[in-house]
Parts: structure tokens; sequence; C-alpha cells
């Protein structure tokens, strides 16, 4: 990147679904259930990047418009019943369009690095009441980025990639498929319940323990690193890590690079040996409760596994010790302990007025971190018309500790990790992370 990327905004449009004969109520709700309540109360940014042939704004807003008509929650807004519940209302108000241009070429200005610019290329995060923003920026050469926000309380990463795939069906003039199964009321307590699991400490705390607001800015101490890891560096870290595998399936390509990057920020973080480190890991829940969750279900089904580990053990033990740490606790969240979940959520979470763990204005997590893995996404199948993504990416957000795992652009079977750490500790990691000790 060479030169300054100026981004100016032409227009800021509200757009509101289309709907093929009746309408329906815009009076509706939709509660949010206790996946939706204790995830991220935070927008989420992504962005893709498309080379030409791309469609006209006109066409984005038009797909937008019939797409809206079968995911309603995205057009509401978020607020509460006579009871004091959170819900969605179903009201129709629409979604945020921005349109936008940039008087260079895409190659001369573009980050293709995590760096700040990239928050220009996608409405702010903060302020808006709507739940999904668009922005879609032309560059004078004809490529073209999608900057897209999403309410974390509405959906998970899961179906917010099936309602942009969709988008994608509906702009291109395509049948949309699958269509969303929209039926927030199946996860229903037991009677009486089963708190089989203590979640206290994990998905939930009390409000006592909910950190102060910082009041000095360290974002500016924080860098988000993208290390690239190839299909070679990544099988041979898997057959290491599942050396000691003998009878059992070995470990997945998650888990095995997990453990090594776990290993990893904690030697650059030159943490004490007796202090213990731990990761919050995303567990998506459709295909572990039983019966299964169609995979079309819209909303969130994510709880979260919190494998942990002495500093001096983690470092001084081999790369299998890490990889079982990560594997055993992924394999605890089953369906026994998503029912015990909506159990306590139901009763015990307010019984005591607990507040979720999730919080997206903790900035810092040292000595701990937490990881999603985007690798099963079908990132690069947003297609409006002329084709895949050229290149899709996480906008900017610095929050030292946090990963993220996605496939490489080049689709060559690499792996991209995004990684916020402290600049001082940075270096470190740079050195050490492509060594397979």
């Amino acid at each position: 990147m060479s030169k300054t990327m100026k981004v100016r905004i032409e227009s800021s449009k509200i757009v509101r679904p289309s709907y093929r004969g009746t309408s329906p109520l815009t009076t509706d709700c939709v509660p949010l259930t206790v996946f939706d309540k204790v995830t991220f109360d935070a927008h989420i940014a992504v962005i893709y990047v498309y080379h030409p042939p791309t469609p006209t704004n006109e066409d984005f807003k038009l797909g937008l418009e019939r797409v809206l008509a079968l995911y309603r929650e995205w057009a509401g807004r978020l607020g509460k019943n006579e009871k004091g519940e959170s819900i969605i209302l179903l009201n129709d108000t629409g979604v945020k369009f921005v349109e936008a241009s940039v008087d260079s070429r895409f190659d001369q200005v573009m980050p293709l690095k995590p760096l700040q610019d990239l928050l220009n290329l996608h409405p702010c995060l903060k302020g808006g009441e709507e739940l999904v923003q668009v922005q879609v920026t032309r560059f004078n050469c004809g490529s073209m980025v999608v900057g897209f926000t999403a309410h974390h309380l509405v959906a998970d990463g899961h179906a917010t990639s099936n309602f942009l795939v969709a988008w994608g069906q509906a702009t291109r003039g395509a049948k949309i498929s699958p269509l969303p199964l929209q039926d927030r009321s199946i996860f229903t307590p037991r009677q009486p319940p089963i708190f089989k699991f203590e979640h206290k400490g994990l998905e939930f705390m009390s409000k006592k323990l909910k950190d102060a607001p910082h009041s000095y800015n360290l974002v500016e101490d924080i860098a988000v690193h993208k290390a690239h890891f190839t299909k070679t560096f990544i099988s041979k870290l898997k057959a290491k890590a599942s050396a000691s595998n003998v009878f059992d399936k070995p470990y997945s390509t998650f888990e095995s690079l997990l453990a090594h990057l776990w290993r990893a920020v904690t030697k650059a973080r030159a943490l004490v040996g007796t202090e213990t480190t731990q990761i919050r890991i995303s567990v998506n829940g459709r295909m572990r409760l039983k019966p299964p969750v169609l995979n079309n279900y819209f909303g969130n089904l994510v709880l979260w596994a919190f494998p942990r580990a002495r500093v001096k053990e983690l470092i001084c033990q081999p790369l299998p010790y890490a990889a079982k740490l990560i594997h055993d606790a992924i394999a605890r969240v089953d369906n026994d302990y998503f029912l015990s979940f909506i159990d306590y959520a139901n009763y015990r979470a307010r019984e005591e007025d607990l507040i979720p763990t999730a919080d997206m204005n903790k900035i810092v997590l040292c000595p701990n971190l937490e990881v999603d893995s985007w690798l099963r996404f079908p990132l690069y199948e947003l297609d409006f018309g002329g084709g895949s993504p050229y290149l899709f990416m996480p906008s900017f957000a610095p929050a030292e500790g946090m990963m993220l795992l996605l496939p490489s652009f080049i689709r060559d079977g690499s792996t991209e990790v995004y990684v916020s750490l402290f600049k001082d500790n940075l270096e470190a990691f740079k050195q050490i992370c492509y060594s397979i000790d």
C-alpha cells in the first residue's frame, strides 16, 4: 500500500424488506433465547473484496430487500417486552446501506493487513440502531469492497454466513436455499431443571466481577498480526500433535494449530510459570444437541470450551499435551452440557442475577486467550453475480489475546490466523510461531 486510502461517503440510506403479496404485521416480536443473551452484545464487522465485474448498487439494494423478507430479524430492532425481557422487534425498520468511493486503484491503497484503515470500509460499530449495516465502496479501477456489520445478539457466525450467502443468491436472482429455520422456542428448560455442570465463572459471572472500563487507551499498545500457515506446515503440526494418539482419531487442524499457537503466545508473553492460562473456544451446538438442530437454524447456538493449564506445564510439556487439553475441553461441551446450560440460564442465572462473561469491551485478555474458528464458514460462497470474492478478512479489532482462524484467500488449504498481542510481545511471537519444536 503506497498511498493513503481516502474513502468518500456518497450516500446513506435505509433498505427495508420487500414482500410479494401481503406484508406481515410489524407489531410482532421474537424473544431472545438464552444463547442469544449470553453472547457478545456488539456488532461484528467483516470485509469482502471483489474484482470486476460487479453488480450495481441498485442490484445490491434489491437483493437486500428480497432477502430481508426472509430474514426479518435483521430489519428489526432490539427492544424489551412488557416483562422487561430482551426481544427483537419485527418492525421492518430496515438496515443501513452506505455507498462510498475511493478515487484510487484498489492495489494502490487497499490494506491487505489488519490495519486501522479498514474501519473506513464499513459503518461505525457503535451508536446505531440498525442490526445490519452495509457499505459498498467502489475504487476507480472497478474493484469493490463490501463492508458488512451484524449484531451478534441476533445471530452467530454460522447463521450470519448463511444469510450472506442468501443475500448473494437474492442479488443474482437465484433461488434462496436453504431457507432459515427461525423457531427460537426450541430451547425449553427441563422440568425439574438439572444443573449437571457449573456455569458460573464460565458463561456467567456476578455483576460485582465486571471489569471497570479502562481510563487509559491501551489500544495503541496492541497490534493485530496476520500469520500464514501453509498446508505442509499444518500437516507436520498435526502429525506431531497426534503422535501419541496411536489408537485414537488424529487431532483436527483446528486443535493442532491452536495448541501450537497457545504455546507460542504464552512463550511470547513471557508469563510466570506458576500462572494459569486458559482459552475461550467457541463451540457450535447444532450438531452436539440430540437430536441435532438443523444447520439452517437462524440465531445463536454457541457455547464455549475452556481448556486451561499452568504456564510452566504448557511450555515444558510437548505439543500433544496442549492438543489433548483442547480436544478434551471441546469434547466436554456435549449434549448434556448444552442442556445443563439451558436449565441454568433459565433458573439459577436469573435467581442470582448473573451476567454473561462474554464482553467485547475487554481489550486485554492476558494471560488468557479467546479464539474463534471460521475455517468451516462459507466465506467464499458470497457470489453477487460476478463470482466469488477475491479476498475475505475481518475488520480491524485490536483486543489483546484474541485470535481468529480462517481459510487463506489463496484457497490452497493454508490457514490465516489473526492474532492480537501487545506490540512488545509481537516480535517474539513472530520468531516462535513458525517453529515446530
